[in-house]
């Protein structure tokens, strides 16, 4: 399987969550902007405030920056992705799950989520 070639088991997840990153840190300077938080939802039809990115930001940023790098961005899509932070549950998907979750969005069956197919997964 492709998959396995391509991802270490432990980084299956993180290795989509870069190209998601990349997506919101649309200057590239390597952290989220509460702009480029708005922005992004804004792209997809989704309106947020000033303060609630900011918010959203403030609640996850650890190094006190007023913006998200991609660590700070893991932990809020780990998160908002099942309503608690893997970390502080100590909890993992295995390898065979993150296979089975890939392979359940993977439209093209390439092995790889890209954006959209990752933006469907999280939906």
């Amino acid at each position: 399987m492709a998959i396995k070639r391509i991802l270490k088991p432990s980084k299956c997840l993180e290795n989509g969550l870069i190209d998601v990153f990349h997506h919101f840190d649309r200057d590239g300077d390597g952290k989220i902007s509460a702009f480029e938080l708005r922005s992004y939802f804004g792209s997809i039809g989704e309106y947020m405030s000033h303060e609630e990115a900011q918010g959203v930001i403030h609640d996850f940023d650890y190094d006190g920056d007023n913006m998200l790098d991609f660590k700070e961005f893991t932990k809020l899509m780990k998160k908002e992705g099942n309503g608690h932070s893997d970390e502080d549950e100590g909890y993992e998907k295995s390898y065979d799950e993150c296979v089975a979750m890939i392979n359940a969005f993977d439209i093209d069956h390439n092995g790889v989520l890209d954006f959209n197919e990752f933006h469907q997964m999280m939906a």
